[in-house]
Order: structure tokens, then C-alpha cells, then sequence
């Protein structure tokens, strides 16, 4: 699944003045975050952050600051993951840029006078505070209510009944997981460490070769679907880059193949920032190739990660500038159509090596989340990549991650990645332009790819 995450659960904040750091008196104070419903309140070296919907306050945490001087910044600082987040040195006194490195956006903060009165008593850990939390979170974040044709509101009456003061955790993790399974959303999970409990599905219908779960399929399942291509028609052994997750080889003299299994994991030490190091550096190796002259890229089996991998892919393919797309969030907790300002994410052009010949994609139903930005990423490409395969996973936004009162953590998506025209692919996933079958049991059994074999056709053709 993917593995960014748009909740700010700690945060700490400094600034840097006349190239030394110093703490920030302008930093000082509360701030409310448009959309995504964080709230942090910062006084000298310390924040405090809460994750509030118009009827629940949680607590979110604390964190130090990193008082490392970096430009273009007046703010960095560093979650107990390690995962590093800055507020960027454009706005004014009172409307910042939080940026979350691994993602396509920014988060946009407004200075204000007070804790919302919410906070005033945060939600208390009971059956009916953790139901409220999750309740109010998802109506006034999630993005697919009426794509699901579903009535939240609904939905929640008719499982709040269900919940009192004697009500157990396993009795509430069902009732939570029964309002949410029927939306079939991969980006929906909920997670009990304390009762071992978790939940998180792909979409009905697409999880036919995910067989014994996802813990089986990665370590066993997912080897013998590559080995089908592998066998079929690789001609060279695969030369693996970034932890093994970026694989390159021939197909022919002339026709290279590129598998990107996801855009996460890319090293075992550092952050993003040494990951697009080290995927960088893998595609220099990879497009100096001078043999190279059409190009087979495969994410049919891709389970997501960081957005700007997949652009920085885009960049060595792509001939021009243009815009890949531009990504929303969800504003308003009533009106459902009332979206942040647009963040825009483009494809530029890149100076390094790289690969501006005919290429078919092929995909299918395990492209998920990054995988499918990715894809989506491409779209604008001059000349133009063919899709090969089936439908995309239909899920792109970052996830939502929130916590219970009780310590659960849950998340839910809140975003939408738009096209030029405008188009979101949420839901049904992106289309091949030509449909063939996925890993479909036949073809697996007889050792067939019928996905390469149409890509090498179309490519004949380019």
C-alpha cells in the first residue's frame, strides 16, 4: 500500500535568521491547517499538535526541533520517524507552507487566535469519544461519499446505537470496520496494535492474485507472477537498483525493460532525500544505455510511496514541460465540494541521462496509490506512452493518517489528483488503451505474458 501520510501527528518548529538558527517569535502561537484538520500550537522550542474535527480534539504529540540552517526555509524540523517536514520561507506572518518531504503538495497554515474551543476538553478515551472521532474524521475529510453513493450520516445513526460504556475494543474495532469495508477503498485502513487487529482491503474484484494476503503474496506469490516475465522474455538477467525495487533489462537487442515494483524502500538508511539520491543515480546507470531504442516500463505489481519519484521518472522520459497534475484536498467539513487551493506538480525536462523514445506501459489493478500518480504522470508525455493492461487500483491520494483517543490509528484518503482537463480517476483507476488481461490464471499456469507480448506489438508499429 502506500506509504505516504498526511497526518501531522508532532511537530516542532524553529526558524533561521541572518544564517544562524534562532527561534522564531513570529512563529509562536496557534495554527489551523486549511483542510486535513490539524492544529499546532507552538511556544519557543516546543509544539503541540491536535488533530480536531468541529467535534473532537486528540492529542497529537511533541517533537525537537533540527535547528539546522537550510535555504528556502524558515522551519525544519523532525518527527520520532525521522520523517522530515519544513515550512517554506514564502507566505506571510500569518500564512505559511508546510511541506512534508515524499509528498506532491503543500500544506497551507493559518495563524490563529486560540485552540479551537473543541480543545478546550479533548475527546475522552470511551466507546462513544473513539466513535465520534472516527465518525466526524471521515465526514469531514473522505472524498468518495457519493462516488460510493453512500450516506454517511446515515451510516453513522444506524452504528452509534451500537456503541455504550460496556462496549469492548474487539465489539468496537467490528462496528468501526463495518461502516467502512463496503467502500472497497485500499486507502481505508484501521489499525489495533493493543487487540492485534487490522483492516485494510484492496477493491472487490482486484485482489484475485493477492492469494493468502499480502504478507504471503510479497514473499512468495509475487516472485513466481515476475518469474512468468522473467522466463518469457528476458533475454538478460535483471540488473536491480534501489534496494531491488527499480529492476532493469532486454527484452531484445534494442527494446529495454523497466519494473518499478514501488517508489518507497528505495535505501535501508536515510530519509526521502537519499532515496531520490539513490534513484537518480539508478537512472543515469539505466538510460546511459546506449543499445536502448524502445522502452517496456512495468508497474503492473506496484503498491505505491513517494509521488516525486514518480516524477522525477517522468522528467528522464519527458521532451517537454508540461503539467502531470494538480492535487486538492478537502476544505470544508459539510460541503464536500469545497477544495484547497490547487498545488500543481510538473514534468520538466531533464538534463541528466535519459530515454525520449517509444515506451508502452503496462498496468493493472496491484498499481496503486504512487503507482498510479505515476501513471498518471505520463499521461502528458510527447510522444505519447500506450497503456497496456487493466484498470489502475482507483486510489491516489495521500493517506489521512488520525489516531483514537485509545490509541488506534486509522486513515482514510482526502485528496484528488486532477488532470489538465480536470478529470480524477478515483474509484474505477485509470484505463489501458489497450485491455489485456492481468496475470489471469491461464496465462500464469502456461508460462504466458500476454501483456509484453502486446506491448513488443504496439512497439513494432512506434
Amino acid at each position: 500500500m502506500s506509504t505516504r501520510t498526511a497526518g501531522l501527528s508532532v511537530l516542532l518548529v524553529a526558524a533561521v535568521a541572518g544564517g544562524a538558527p534562532a527561534q522564531s517569535p513570529s512563529m509562536d502561537g496557534v495554527w489551523r491547517s486549511q483542510g486535513y484538520g490539524n492544529v499546532f500550537e507552538i511556544h519557543g522550542p516546543t509544539l503541540n499538535a491536535f488533530e480536531v474535527t468541529n467535534t473532537t480534539c486528540v492529542a497529537g504529540g511533541t517533537a525537537a526541533v533540527d535547528l539546522t540552517p537550510v535555504p528556502g526555509r524558515i522551519a525544519t524540523f523532525r518527527t520520532p520517524d525521522r520523517s522530515e517536514m519544513f515550512v517554506r520561507a514564502d507566505g506571510s506572518a500569518d500564512h505559511k507552507l508546510l511541506h512534508s518531504e515524499g509528498s506532491a503538495s503543500d500544506e497551507r497554515i493559518d495563524r490563529i487566535p486560540r485552540l479551537p474551543a473543541v480543545c478546550d476538553h479533548p475527546t475522552q478515551n470511551t466507546p462513544a469519544g473513539n466513535f465520534e472521532v472516527f465518525a466526524q474524521t471521515w465526514a469531514e475529510h473522505y472524498i468518495s461519499f457519493d462516488l460510493k453513493k453512500t450516506d454517511w450520516g446515515k451510516v453513522v445513526e444506524a452504528n452509534r446505537s451500537k456503541v455504550t460504556a460496556n462496549t469492548t475494543p474487539t465489539e468496537l474495532f467490528g462496528i468501526l470496520e463495518t461502516m467502512i469495508a463496503p467502500f472497497g477503498d485500499t486507502h481505508a485502513f484501521l489499525a489495533a496494535a493493543d487487540i492485534d487487529r487490522r483492516f485494510q482491503r484492496l477493491k472487490p474484484g482486484t485482489d484475485r492474485v493477492v492469494k493468502g494476503g499480502f504478507q504471503a503474496f510479497r514473499s512468495s506469490g509475487m516472485a513466481a507472477l515476475l518469474g512468468v516475465t522473467d522466463r518469457a522474455y528476458l533475454k538478460t538477467p535483471l540488473r536491480k537498483f534501489c534496494n531491488d525495487q527499480i529492476q532493469y533489462g532486454h527484452i531484445d537487442d534494442a527494446t529495454g525493460y523497466l519494473r518499478i515494483l514501488s517508489f518507497s524502500n528505495y535505501v535501508t538508511e536515510g530519509g526521502f532525500a537519499a532515496g531520490l539520491a539513490a534513484l537518480e543515480a539508478a537512472l543515469d546507470d539505466i538510460f546511459s544505455d546506449r543499445a536502448l531504442g524502445a522502452l517496456v516500463i512495468d508497474v503492473r505489481i506496484n503498491f505505491g510511496g513517494d509521488d516525486p519519484y514518480g516524477l522525477a521518472i517522468a522528467s528522464r522520459l519527458a521532451t517537454r514541460e508540461y503539467l502531470a497534475y494538480t492535487k486538492v484536498a478537502r476544505a470544508d467539513p459539510i460541503d464536500r465540494n469545497t477544495w484547497t487551493p490547487g498545488d500543481p506538480s510538473l514534468v520538466r525536462p531533464s538534463a541528466r541521462p535519459g530515454f525520449r523514445g517509444p515506451t508502452v506501459e503496462l498496468i493493472g489493478p496491484l498499481t496503486i496509490s504512487a503507482g498510479e500518480t505515476f501513471t498518471q504522470a505520463l499521461m502528458g508525455r510527447t510522444p505519447p506512452i500506450t497503456r497496456i493492461g487493466e484498470n489502475t487500483q482507483g486510489v491516489f491520494s495521500d493517506v489521512l493518517s488520525r489516531r483514537l483517543p485509545n490509541g488506534w490509528r486509522f486513515g482514510l484518503p482526502n485528496e484528488v489528483f486532477r488532470t489538465p482537463q480536470g478529470t480524477t480517476f478515483d474509484g474505477p483507476g485509470i484505463p489501458p488503451d489497450a485491455a489485456v488481461p492481468v496475470f489471469a490464471d491461464e496465462d500464469v499456469a502456461a508460462g504466458k505474458d500476454p501483456g509484453v507480448a502486446k506491448a513488443l506489438e504496439i512497439l513494432r508499429k512506434k
